[in-house]
């Protein structure tokens, strides 16, 4: 069947394939709770019905804020089939962005996953000018909870069942089902209206590129209140496979191998912590096993996809049933799928883990995209390492005159709410979303990223600096763990460097650098030169404007929870750079005859 909103996935679930006792499945105290079709299209009706029986009518706004779980898709198809606007938040919002996104989204209900999480959200919607009304999804005595909703809804089914019939006939695919407020790097989260033509059109294209099936299922562990994880679930139910959500971020691995998962999405920095464990696990053999560990580590690496010479494969599979193999039974012993969006990610991560049959397909897309605009496809056989393939059918691409990526399609959003000024900014006359992003086709097919056009800084000479590429460069060092390059209308540009502590403590205790604590590790002349080695190898690859002339190594952490990083892990630049202004200011004060 055709699917256009999102509750027609359900319905496409029920008449496109057999019953299925798994279609959805979270981990409660190491037990997977498991969901079939039918039972997953029945919670859905139920919360539907409990809704409209507590009074709510269409346009009704409810918020959800909970952790990856079955409940959430029961809650989003729900207020859909009840012709009101799925509003999904993150967890791990700051006070002032909750209390803005309460307010500005107009939001009646406000669903929580748990107590926890009920005890932090309740004080904020007390400020807030408007009655609201907060369910939790864990079971209470106390607090109105999902298990009574879906109650009042099994209660009045006769009554409301025909007012849902009639949405499924009635609703039109192009009107708003969900809002979704940014994750930003910078001011207040805006709200990104998408219609359910947006997001069933945005899945339908990925699950085209899909080779997994019914017969797979998939570890779901990025935020669902992130649209671009969100979409990949309906892809997944799309195709009926499997979505088995992670206990926490913590336990993916683990999960991974309960599960014996095909696959799951991620962005870049879950992907590298992954990677840098890998290469400390071969570090801890010895002998003849590290000297082989080495090896393969070296060849897959350097692995290059599309060498079918027979020596080659035969290499390979010397060393996936030496090495390799054991990293996926560590995974639950699959061959997966893994996409990767959100950022770049360094080519040499994608072919390690390509080399172990764990393939990697980047992908691009942004919120107000809905959010895939190209992705490598796996049902071609395309992963051109380096770019983010080929955009998806229907998906127009253009470029501006100073490369700035332009798209349109039944992707675009219907615009930001209550925003209509930021939505004519973002959004021309013709229909064409402006990204922000800089790129360009490679061999005329494969969108390649280079970098975000707001993120670009030109120099006092009046030359342009794009950081991000500079920045994945500089990450590709192993001592490098972040960083963040600047030099806006200075002579020259720089970088803070927070190092990789534990590389750094080994390559120490090797050559025998004395130190008592880490800050004076990091300002030991040996150390000094070591970074500055890794910043100069990355300054060879770069035009004489674009080098990195002085760096500065710090000890923070820079995350999500203390507002260095976006929600999707990017760089807050200005936040960052307010943070190190005094340091900011040092490195540009100081006259070296070398910087000239």
């Amino acid at each position: 069947m055709t699917i256009t909103r999102t509750f027609d996935l359900l319905s496409n679930l029920k008449a496109s394939f057999p019953p299925k006792d798994d279609m959805l499945a979270r981990k409660v105290q190491g037990q997977w709770i498991k969901y079939s079709i039918d039972e997953y299209i029945e919670h859905s009706h139920n919360v539907a019905y409990g809704l409209l029986a507590l009074g709510y009518n269409a346009g009704t706004k409810i918020i959800t804020i909970c952790s990856n779980r079955p409940e959430w898709n029961f809650v989003d198809m729900g207020s859909n089939l009840a012709h009101m606007i799925h509003i999904p938040v993150y967890t791990t919002l700051s006070k002032k962005d909750f209390l803005h996104i309460f307010d500005h989204s107009d939001a009646e209900i406000i669903i929580v996953g748990s107590q926890s999480l009920y005890k932090k959200v309740a004080p904020i919607v007390a400020e807030v000018k408007r009655e609201i009304k907060i369910i939790m999804m864990d079971d209470s005595d106390e607090i109105f909870c999902m298990s009574r909703l879906e109650a009042l809804g099994r209660e009045h089914k006769e009554q409301f069942a025909p007012i849902v019939e009639r949405n499924k006939e009635e609703i039109s695919p192009d009107e708003c089902c969900s809002i979704v407020y940014t994750s930003g790097t910078t001011g207040l989260p805006k709200g990104v209206m998408l219609s359910h033509r947006n997001l069933t059109s945005n899945a339908h294209g990925h699950a085209l590129r899909q080779v997994w099936n019914w017969n797979h299922k998939m570890l779901s562990f990025l935020p669902l209140c992130h649209v671009y994880e969100r979409t990949m679930n309906y892809e997944y139910q799309e195709l009926a496979i499997s979505i088995y959500y992670a206990e926490s971020l913590g336990t993916v691995a683990t999960d991974l191998a309960d599960s014996r998962a095909d696959g799951f999405c991620a962005v870049p920095r879950v992907l590298e912590i992954m990677y840098g464990k890998l290469e400390a696990t071969g570090k801890k053999l010895k002998g003849i096993k590290r000297i082989i560990y080495k090896l393969a580590w070296k060849f897959a690496n350097n692995f290059d996809n599309y060498n079918k010479r027979k020596y080659y494969l035969a290499k390979r599979n010397f060393y996936d049933k030496l090495v390799y193999s054991k990293w996926r039974a560590a995974l639950g012993g699959k061959e997966m799928i893994v996409v990767s969006g959100g950022s770049s990610i360094q080519a040499k991560i994608v072919r390690t883990f390509n080399a172990a049959k764990l393939h990697i397909y980047e992908g691009y897309g942004m919120t107000e995209t809905s959010p895939v605009i190209a992705v490598n496809s796996p049902a071609d056989g395309i992963n051109v390492i380096g770019t983010v393939g080929k955009a998806l059918g229907g998906t127009e691409l253009s470029f501006a005159e100073d490369g700035e990526i332009l798209t349109r399609g039944p992707h675009v959003m219907l615009g930001y709410y209550k925003d209509p000024e930021a939505t004519a900014e973002i959004i021309d006359s013709e229909g064409w979303l402006h990204t922000g992003d800089i790129g360009y086709l490679v061999d005329g097919q494969y969108l390649k990223i280079t970098d975000r056009k707001k993120e670009m800084f030109k120099l006092s000479a009046g030359k342009y600096v794009a950081p991000q590429v500079i920045e994945t460069r500089l990450k590709e060092s192993p001592y490098i763990e972040n960083c963040i390059v600047f030099g806006e209308n200075q002579k020259f540009a720089s970088a803070i460097i927070i190092p990789s502590l534990p590389k750094l403590k080994n390559y120490a205790q090797k050559r025998k650098i004395q130190y008592e604590t880490d800050r004076e590790l990091i300002a030991s002349e040996e150390i000094v030169k070591l970074i500055h080695a890794e910043v100069e190898k990355v300054n060879k690859t770069l035009a004489a404007h674009e080098v990195v002339k002085r760096e500065r190594i710090v000890l923070d952490d820079w995350t999500a929870d203390n507002d260095m990083l976006s929600q999707t892990l990017k760089l807050k630049r200005r936040n960052i750079h307010k943070k190190y202004a005094n340091l900011i200011n040092d490195i540009f004060k100081t006259d070296k005859s070398e910087d000239k």
